[in-house]
């Protein structure tokens, strides 16, 4: 393991002292309700998800369900989450690609994921490590800015970050670094006055050092 691989083990023990429970807040009870669920989360707070979420896994659970649904009837039931309009007309969509091309399952694979409506990498990421425990790292806003600051990229586009992360963390670290430096980014390294002198990390950060 290179130098800097070892630095870059040597900060996600740190943050998995400092957050022992860090791991997806979303509610989802099955593959396909995390599918849904990390859907809404684009421009969402994962609160405002799980208050959607909670009512409509009630009454609406598998890729058949929404299959049924024609975007309109499905937008008043997400309206609680950004872009709903989009994000209806993706979770029909994907929802009937399922039903009719994947017997109602969610497709363990990375390139089968990314063919479907409203799935980027960083969705298709969690939904393999998180509803699969397969190795993946999403990079949403927080892991691309904390990453980003500790120097581990210099990158301008979250899939970018993303080859550049998967080659400095070790495989084995991909699932738990996601939810690490997403942690760290709501608590502590945050896009506006973040805490620097609350940072477990400080001593290993660029930001920090540029800053002094």
């Amino acid at each position: 393991m290179g130098s800097q691989r070892r630095k870059t083990v040597r900060v996600l023990k740190k943050l998995s002292e400092r957050y022992p429970h860090a791991g997806t807040r979303l509610k989802f009870s099955s593959p396909f309700e995390l599918l849904v669920a990390v859907i809404l989360s684009a421009q969402s707070t994962d609160e405002q998800v799980n208050r959607v979420t909670r009512e409509l896994f009630q009454h609406y659970r598998t890729p058949e369900d929404f299959a049924r649904f024609e975007p309109q009837e499905l937008e008043p039931l997400i309206r609680g989450c950004g872009l709903y309009r989009s994000k209806a007309r993706n979770l029909v969509q994907t929802a009937r690609i399922l039903v009719n091309d994947y017997q109602g399952q969610v497709p363990p694979e990375m390139e089968t994921l990314l063919r479907l409506p409203g799935v980027g990498r960083k969705t298709a990421n969690v939904v393999l490590s998180v509803g699969f425990g397969q190795p993946g790292l999403g990079v949403d806003t927080h892991v691309f800015r904390v990453s980003n600051r500790l120097g581990w990229h210099e990158c301008r586009r979250p899939g970018d970050a993303e080859k550049v992360l998967k080659s400095l963390i070790p495989p084995v670290w991909w699932a738990q670094a996601h939810h690490l430096l997403i942690a760290h980014g709501r608590e502590v390294c945050r896009a506006l006055r973040p805490r620097c002198e609350e940072c477990v990390v400080a001593g290993d950060c660029r930001f920090v050092q540029e800053r002094q």
